[in-house]
């Protein structure tokens, strides 16, 4: 491959790429190994892009360990940081990340990235994605530190965030450095990240849960939400369940009746003796 590290891949790759996560997800409820998956969703790649590459080398590398993660740390210069670490968590043994949704945030994510989304609508989307999955801020923020859409003012603003979260509120955090706290306290002493939108609306989210800021960010500004865990679909196991219990308690019922009337006819449980013929009419 072609593609240096820290270089940022071509439109057409991401495009790809949303598509390959979000293939491999709906089909991986079909009858088919990953293995399988990935040699048919493999052919239908576009073969001028360095994804169909990438892919035989997530298929040799799940042959020798089981997993995708160990294949993607070693094309750094293809999958980001972040990518292999949402893979990484999802493979965990002890985990709860489910995988699909791992893949979900990939598709998203790259369609945003191939839509031309800016970098702050990627730091909010893959900090969200930290946040709502439970997935850790220290190792979380690391990998997002390795990706090639930040420049050296945004990785230093990351191990600043890495370091201070949960100490200081995000909303501060963003705020501090937005142009709306430039406009208000004169020259700025850091390089500014966020816009003037982005500020206001961190200011008018101090002291509440991040996931309203992320809510208001995606309402005003159009920026990537995160999928969300769907709950069980309980209702197509409740009937079939249902109608196993109705089948006992009448099977019950009809026993209690039949000893009120005089005592349960056992005969009905037991066949006729080998070296006997039923009887006409039994």
């Amino acid at each position: 491959m072609e593609t240096k590290r820290g270089d940022m891949l071509p439109r057409e790759e991401y495009i790809e790429q949303a598509y390959f996560f979000r293939t491999m997800r709906e089909r991986m409820q079909q009858a088919f190994s990953t293995q399988e998956l990935l040699g048919m969703v493999r052919q239908e790649l576009l073969s001028t892009t360095q994804l169909p590459l990438a892919v035989d080398f997530l298929g040799d590398e799940l042959r020798h360990t089981g997993g995708f993660a160990t294949a993607m740390a070693r094309i750094p210069h293809y999958f980001s940081p972040f990518q292999t670490f949402l893979v990484a968590e999802a493979e965990r043994d002890t985990g709860r990340f489910d995988f699909r949704i791992a893949l979900e945030i990939l598709e998203r994510e790259a369609e945003y990235r191939a839509a031309g989304g800016s970098v702050q609508g990627v730091f909010l989307y893959q900090f969200e994605a930290l946040c709502r999955n439970r997935l850790g801020y220290d190792r979380g923020l690391e990998a997002m530190a390795g990706d090639a859409i930040y420049d050296d003012a945004w990785r230093q603003w990351l191990d600043t965030v890495r370091r201070q979260i949960g100490l200081v509120d995000l909303c501060d955090l963003i705020y501090v450095r937005s142009e709306l706290y430039r406009q208000t306290r004169g020259e700025a002493e850091k390089p500014v990240l966020f816009g003037e939108k982005e500020g206001r609306i961190a200011l008018a989210n101090r002291r509440k849960d991040p996931l309203y800021l992320f809510a208001a960010l995606q309402r005003h500004l159009n920026y990537p939400t995160v999928p969300r865990p769907k709950p069980e679909d309980l209702q197509k196991n409740l009937l079939p369940a249902l109608q196993r219990r109705v089948d006992r308690l009448e099977s019950r019922i009809h026993l209690l009746e039949e000893e009120l009337r005089g005592g349960i006819n056992l005969q009905r449980f037991y066949g006729p003796p080998k070296d006997e013929p039923p009887k006409s009419g039994s």
